[in-house]
């Protein structure tokens, strides 16, 4: 397989639905990371985790994995040999704990979840770990008790604080002093306490000046009555940070004897996080988990692709029994491509352990490698066409295929002449089949209906049309192949008989009339001309005036051969002979370039109605369905 069967089948996008249901990064990471399995016996595990899981979310009220956060760039830490902050150790003992409750609730569920309760023996619990970040660490910070020697130094520091707090109280209350005070507070800066005094009396005060305000109005003076007091709490708070690393150290050493430990868990939780959100993704699309053989036999039976929304038209659809290649046809837009994508789609899925939305007993094949030609590839800067790009990919195709191969066509043999393109996609087709993959294809191509009708391993199966309607039925049959409706959408549109049976009969024989034009009937003879000598050429949208009315009128079709004009005059057509009238302006004096003359002689309903099935009005529809049933068309 490749990335672009991935993207072509969008594979990725079924993942984010999934993803939702993870709890923590730690799942939704798995998921990222999960591949369709070639395996059958691993597909056949991933699956049967989903039915255990299932069944765990249909017996509990609850899932004990909320919490349970990625600290793996908390584990890397510790593995380059860096020391943790309390908010680290904190968050590793709120996992440790989690690992501790998942790994009782799982083995609580053995008797239906034998499987998935299995990896929870592999959890380990650090029980020694938790209580002494529970002990050491409280309120995101180093606790007094984590140590015999941080709790005296902290005293110490107290001690002294309260020293130094008691002299600056002094100070402030000290009459003479009122006078330097700009605020009557005890403020700190850089860790060391100060009391504000006015700029002007910076001098008066015995003491240290360690900052100014932003306007320089206020300094902030440490007096020397405190000064050393001041150093003695530096010394102590620089114990105290001593002190706590080797708290911090400890804790993270124990974390180090323990890493490997650590990490399986954070694995064993990953993949419960995902094994839960693809049960949860399961529940909430009604999915259910399919048959599996690797074979090549696919029965879907009821399916629907997980990125459609709203009422979609399940596919039923088998290949890989009776035969091993499938040819798909219909109209445009008629769901070919979306048939293509849901096979493809649903053997991904499963492949990957996601259970699929269709009915029981449908039946999915593990394959090997499956490919896709699917869409335009065409790149401006490898200079490839169209159907350059098609080749190129079909031809790494069929280099890279085998018998455990499904491969998705899509307009195969499409964007070059069509004798040459349906000749080349037959063959492809053919050397597939030789080389025992499973073969889905779409085409127009009739000999490539054709070919499957007589080989016996190919079938034919056809997209529905109603044909009341003019609209798809998004349903695939097998065993009948569907024209494209060409012809029948065009005599719905107006083109005339006699043209549509003439393509028929091409289509058909290939015989094609090639008999010349009759000039004499389009060439006004001599003796015509000679009695129009002197009359101007009247043309489509001339206006004249009609003599005899004295009013105006627009020329339908110019000079017949009995000297009649067509005319139109007061919404109607009409015959007046030449010498009725004169012209007043020609249609290029009154109209812009490229104006639609037969507009002028369309109704507006007319017009209405055109530009309504143009863009595929249903209200249209049904009333060239309601004229054709009264005209019996």
């Amino acid at each position: 397989m490749n990335t672009q069967t991935y993207e072509k089948l969008q594979l990725n996008e079924v993942k984010e639905l999934v993803k939702i249901y993870c709890v923590s990064s730690l799942g939704k990471e798995l998921i990222d990371k999960l591949m369709p399995s070639s395996s059958y016996k691993v597909v056949k595990r991933r699956l049967n985790e989903n039915n255990e899981a299932r069944k765990i979310i249909e017996n509990s009220n609850h899932i004990p994995l909320e919490g349970l956060f990625n600290i793996m760039p908390i584990i890397e830490k510790v593995e380059k040999g860096m020391i943790l902050e309390p908010t680290e150790l904190i968050r590793i003992e709120d996992f440790l704990r989690g690992c501790k409750k998942i790994k009782s609730f799982m083995i609580d569920k053995e008797f239906y979840s034998p499987a998935l309760s299995s990896y929870a023996l592999n959890i380990t619990e650090c029980k020694s770990i938790e209580e002494e970040i529970k002990y050491c660490i409280k309120g995101n910070k180093v606790d007094s008790n984590a140590s015999k020697e941080l709790k005296k130094i902290r005293r110490n520091i107290e001690v002294a604080e309260g020293k130094i707090r008691e002299r600056l109280n002094k100070f402030l209350t000290a009459s003479g002093n009122k006078k330097y005070i700009q605020e009557f507070i005890i403020s700190k800066r850089d860790e060391r306490y100060v009391i504000p005094i006015k700029a002007s009396y910076k001098n008066e005060v015995d003491g240290v000046v360690l900052d100014t305000s932003s306007k320089g109005n206020t300094v902030f003076v440490e007096p020397n009555s405190v000064s050393k007091f001041s150093i003695e709490l530096i010394t102590l708070k620089s114990e105290e940070s001593i002190e706590e690393y080797k708290v911090l150290s400890y804790l993270t050493d124990l974390i180090y004897e323990k890493i490997q430990n650590i990490k399986i868990n954070i694995e064993i939780i990953a993949e419960y996080d995902m094994v839960f959100a693809k049960a949860k993704y399961s529940d909430s699309i009604k999915g259910i988990t399919p048959k599996l053989n690797n074979y090549g036999y696919i029965n879907i039976i009821n399916g629907k692709h997980p990125l459609l929304k709203g009422d979609v038209v399940p596919l039923n659809f088998v290949i890989g029994k009776d035969y091993r290649s499938l040819v798909i046809t219909g109209p445009n837009a008629g769901g070919k491509t979306v048939a293509l994508k849901t096979v493809g789609i649903l053997t991904l899925m499963t492949q990957c352990g996601f259970d699929i939305c269709a009915d029981k007993n449908t039946e999915i094949s593990v394959f090997e490698k499956i490919f896709v030609d699917i869409g335009d590839n065409q790149s401006i800067e490898n200079s490839l066409s169209t159907f350059s790009s098609h080749i190129q990919n079909i031809a790494n195709i069929i280099n890279a295929s085998n018998k455990s191969t499904l491969v998705l066509f899509d307009e195969i043999g499409s964007g070059t002449e069509p004798n040459e393109g349906a000749g080349l996609a037959i063959s492809i087709l053919e050397e597939l089949y030789k080389m025992g993959s499973i073969i889905v294809a779409s085409t127009h191509y009739a000999e490539i209906k054709h070919f499957a009708t007589m080989h016996p391993e190919f079938e034919n199966a056809g997209m529905m049309f109603d044909k009341n309607t003019l609209e798809p039925l998004y349903k695939l049959t097998i065993g009948k192949s569907e024209d494209s409706n060409a012809l029948f959408i065009s005599k719905k549109m107006g083109i005339r008989n006699k043209v549509l049976s003439r393509a028929k009969r091409y289509i058909e024989s290939k015989n094609y009339n090639l008999d010349l034009v009759d000039r004499n009937k389009i060439n006004k003879t001599e003796e015509a001309l000679e009695v129009l000598k002197g009359i101007p050429n009247y043309e489509m949208g001339d206006r004249v005036k009609l003599l005899d009315e004295d009013e105006f009128a627009i020329v339908y079709e110019g000079v017949d051969k009995f000297n009649n004009v067509k005319v139109l005059y007061n919404e109607e057509i009409i015959d007046v002979n030449i010498k009725r009238i004169s012209l007043n302006l020609k249609a290029i004096d009154l109209y812009p370039r490229d104006y639609d003359l037969n507009s002028l002689f369309v109704s507006y309903k007319e017009r209405k109605l055109e530009k309504d099935i143009k863009r595929g009005s249903k209200k249209a529809l049904k009333k060239i369905q309601k004229d054709i049933k009264n005209n019996r068309l």
